[in-house]
């Protein structure tokens, strides 16, 4: 093998070696932290949020312009309630005071014991007529749903109490009691003298909150017995069957629209169109990343085949010599393979180092997870097959020519 040779014919000639060289290790170090970022935004938007099909649940946001009284807007809710539930093709209905994803509504501090200096976590608090476990298809997995009489008529224009009982997600179950079960446990609404419990009936295994945030509190969630009246404006959500959904969302429309003698504000969505808005820029960002780094490896590609050709062709004459004392074609393709292969090789130490490096200050200031190996080991053999099959090429041409032919070329 002539490495030392070819290390030497190297040293000779730095600035197109150290040029590829560089190039490989800058482009190894953001296409692997590129590819790495992209796979955790995919990943992140395609967590499940708890929802038993998401392409079936729709939801109402619905205000009566008319100028009721708070018994009135009770009767309504009601009143609309039975309408949806009687739609064909719907699994479940209720009210909901707001929807996973949806980028909208509210959340309230909580925590485990109300001597706490600060507050457990952040939950989202989710309001509802006691069915929001069958019309989103909750899976229980600790205690129980609410029960029929256990679910209030609250007047949100005068009533300020807390709930007296709540079930809550797995994920903020063990924020609060790691080693311990969730169920009969007093969870507050937040911490000192004026913290208010409320008894853990149930657990839930997911349900997202509403800002579906990156990371474990993307499903600190608690579930709120409620049938809310006396504000303008309410909030319905429907399961319909599968496959059924665009229909029963125009019949369930009209249903609605029919049964009110006054005009009504109805604003329909969808849990998939709330997961895409919700999305929206990490998935544009991923292809953003995409793009930018095939751009990055065409423009590497080119840079080591339109180097390696030049090499070849400069250096024909000394082919044809070597050619004429015997040097077979496998003597010359391997010569130029591995010079290409050692130029990358100290491309792909530099981009390691430099992508390792650039990992963590991703990591210091954006909070993303530590780069994988893979991620590098993959990227270092895809830049020395480039770089094999680049010097492949070019090296076979000239080691096809004739001695005497290459000899007499300049």
């Amino acid at each position: 093998m002539e490495i030392r040779p070819i290390l030497s014919a190297l040293l000779r000639n730095k600035t197109g070696p150290i040029l590829v060289a560089m190039q490989v290790a800058l482009s190894l170090a953001i296409l692997a932290n590129a590819l790495h970022i992209v796979n955790e935004r995919r990943e992140v938007a395609s967590r499940p949020s708890g929802l038993d099909d998401e392409a079936s649940t729709f939801y109402f946001s619905v205000r009566n312009l008319n100028q009721d009284t708070p018994e009135q807007m009770l009767a309504t809710i009601k009143r609309e309630l039975d309408v949806l539930r009687a739609v064909p093709g719907v699994v479940a209905a209720g009210q909901v005071s707001q929807m996973p994803m949806s980028q909208s509504g509210s959340t309230t501090s909580v925590a485990a014991d109300p001597r706490q200096e600060r507050e457990s976590a952040y939950a989202s608090a989710y309001m509802s007529d006691g069915s929001m476990v069958k019309t989103f298809g909750l899976k229980l997995v600790e205690g129980r749903d609410f029960l029929a009489h256990e679910i209030p008529e609250v007047n949100q224009a005068t009533n300020r109490e807390l709930p007296t009982m709540i079930l809550m997600t797995k994920a903020l179950a063990e924020k609060l009691w790691p080693d311990a079960p969730a169920v009969g446990k007093t969870m507050y609404f937040g911490t000192g003298s004026e913290a208010r419990g409320a008894q853990v009936v149930g657990v839930v295994e997911r349900l997202q909150t509403i800002h579906a945030e990156v990371g474990q509190d993307a499903e600190y969630s608690i579930l709120i017995p409620a049938l809310m009246y006396g504000t303008p404006g309410t909030m319905y959500a429907l399961r319909s069957e599968a496959g059924e959904r665009d229909r029963v969302m125009r019949e369930a429309e009209q249903a609605l629209r029919k049964s009110s003698a006054t005009p009504m504000i109805l604003r329909i969505a969808t849990v998939e169109g709330d997961r895409k808005d919700r999305y929206r820029a990490d998935m544009a960002l991923s292809w953003m990343l995409v793009t930018v780094s095939a751009l990055l490896l065409l423009v590497t590609c080119s840079g080591i085949v339109g180097m390696a050709s030049l090499w070849v062709t400069q250096r024909r004459k000394q082919i044809g010599v070597r050619r004429a004392l015997g040097a077979r074609r496998i003597d010359i393709l391997r010569y130029f393979i591995v010079e290409n292969v050692m130029i990358t090789s100290g491309g792909v130490v530099g981009g390691v180092l430099l992508g390792v490096g650039l990992n963590q200050l991703l990591v210091s200031k954006l909070e993303m997870t530590r780069l994988p190996l893979p991620y590098l080991i993959a990227g270092a053999l895809l830049f020395w097959a480039i770089g094999i099959l680049a010097a492949y090429g070019p090296a076979w041409r000239a080691a096809s020519i004739s001695p005497a032919l290459a000899t007499r070329s300049t």
